[in-house]
């Protein structure tokens, strides 16, 4: 680790260097591209110094206690050598956490959507409590919230949903919901008391900036049809729902749920940019372990990141190997504690590739 901040120190200062080169100076994007990265060097190099400070002033008092004849000033040097090693410990933890790689996403609005996977209407029932879970643990952070599209089932269920999430942090703190997950109980119409296994997958996705991911209007086909329900309702009776279609990739983007065809235009947009974005980073990041964890998987019942077992009032996240037994108040969106668990385990694994 201290060679990576011997070299960002030599970076730092070179940065500084190329701040005050006029030729930088008028080219304005780069010279901002510069004075951004410099900046977020700086605390780093700032507690990189405090902690060598520390060092040598411990290398200074540990002499004072070794060639000294003084009681008293041996006494005065093991006590600052004491503390210096606390302020040692601190430091060195304070870079660790400056060193892990920043997600840029992380501020952003999240758009989330969920599938009923494996499992018949139970998988259409327990996909519908995830969408409550996650609206409700949004409501209790005073987050916003605007459903995009949904698609019920005749029982309660639902088959597929799209919402988004308005909040700042809201990527940061969902971003590890990504994946299969599974439930095990008694379905009500199960009369033999049999305990059936079905699944859902949710996708959380960062909102894109236009700026960010720029859609050219002659690689968009737009249709226009008429809204309706799933189960038997109507949620409208013009043709305002909007599909968007991007042409290169293929990749769709519905939205029935607004009130005019201009909103529901915009929010298809908005859940496109969002899934282009993601396609661009996964095919940047596909080698990388840590992304292939956040895959969604296919729905299938062996391919799960968190297991709601109802009989024993369980939740298990398998990436974690983290199990509650507050299942009630976890899908009443009470999931603080899950999400802090799986945010401290990949800043832990993000420690371990930074010290390797």
């Amino acid at each position: 680790m201290i060679d990576k901040l011997d070299a960002l120190v030599e970076k730092y200062h070179d940065l500084g260097l190329k701040m005050g080169d006029q030729e930088i100076i008028n080219d304005n994007k780069k010279w901002q591209s510069i004075v951004i990265e410099h900046n977020e060097l700086t605390p780093i190099i700032e507690a990189y110094t405090r902690y060598k400070e520390i060092l040598a002033a411990q290398k200074g008092a540990q002499e004072i206690l070794d060639t000294t004849g003084d009681k008293e000033m041996e006494e005065m040097a093991y006590l600052e050598i004491g503390e210096l090693k606390e302020q040692e410990e601190a430091t060195f933890h304070e870079l660790q956490k400056l060193l892990i790689p920043t997600d840029p996403n992380d501020k952003k609005n999240v758009i989330i959507e969920i599938r009923a996977g494996a499992g018949g209407d139970e998988a259409g029932l327990f996909a519908s409590e995830l969408m409550r879970m996650y609206l409700r643990y949004a409501e209790s952070r005073r987050w916003k919230t605007e459903m995009i599209e949904i698609s019920e089932t005749g029982v309660g269920g639902i088959k597929e949903a799209s919402f988004i999430i308005k909040g700042n942090g809201a990527y940061s703190r969902l971003k590890f919901e990504s994946g299969t997950h599974r439930v095990q109980r008694v379905p009500a119409t199960e009369s033999g008391g049999r305990i059936h296994t079905s699944t859902a997958t949710v996708a959380v996705l960062p909102e894109v900036d236009e700026v960010e991911i720029d859609i050219s209007p002659n690689d968009i086909r737009v249709d226009v049809f008429r809204s309706g329900g799933h189960g038997g309702q109507s949620v409208n009776t013009t043709d305002s729902a909007v599909r968007v279609t991007h042409l290169p990739s293929g990749i769709v983007a519905t939205c029935q749920d607004g009130k005019s065809q201009q909103m529901n235009k915009e929010q298809a947009m908005r859940v496109l940019r969002a899934r282009l974005y993601e396609k661009a980073l996964t095919e940047q990041t596909d080698a990388i372990a840590s992304q292939r964890r956040l895959q969604i998987g296919t729905g299938d019942r062996s391919a799960k990141i968190r297991t709601y077992n109802f009989p024993q009032s369980r939740i298990t996240d398998h990436r974690i190997h983290m199990t509650t037994h507050q299942l009630e108040s976890f899908l009443l969106g009470d999931i603080d504690e899950m999400v802090d668990a799986l945010i401290t385990y990949h800043q832990a694994e993000a420690l371990q590739e930074i010290e390797s």
